[in-house]
């Protein structure tokens, strides 16, 4: 159960963290999903990437940790419900799909992380 609560882990931080960086970098399909149909504002970006990479490093160090990797699995089950419903409040179908896979990862994150501890 805990190879499968680190693989999962893992290959989330390093989504995570990938998304960062495209925020960081203003990526034009991630400026354009997030600020053009969303509207998330463009000079708040970094706390979108914060929140991933302190999310990252939680799932990553809860291996080790199992309170930390459980918290860190339930803030990004929040966060990307919250990135699906943001899609939906603007009527974005198509875009609210694209959180889904993240947000299928995470509570695969928490489920084993639960599991395991």
């Amino acid at each position: 159960m805990f190879l499968a609560t680190a693989v999962v882990s893992v290959i989330l931080a390093v989504l995570l963290t990938l998304s960062a960086a495209m925020k960081l970098q203003r990526n034009p399909q991630i400026v354009d999903s997030v600020h053009g149909v969303v509207g998330f504002p463009l000079d708040r970006f970094w706390i979108l990437a914060l929140l991933e990479l302190a999310a990252a490093a939680g799932l990553v160090i809860g291996l080790w940790v199992a309170p930390l990797g459980i918290a860190a699995a339930i803030g990004t089950v929040a966060y990307f419900v919250g990135a699906i419903i943001a899609h939906l409040r603007v009527s974005d179908t198509k875009g609210a799909a694209n959180p889904a896979v993240p947000l299928a990862l995470s509570i695969a994150a928490l489920v084993l992380r639960v599991l395991s501890a």
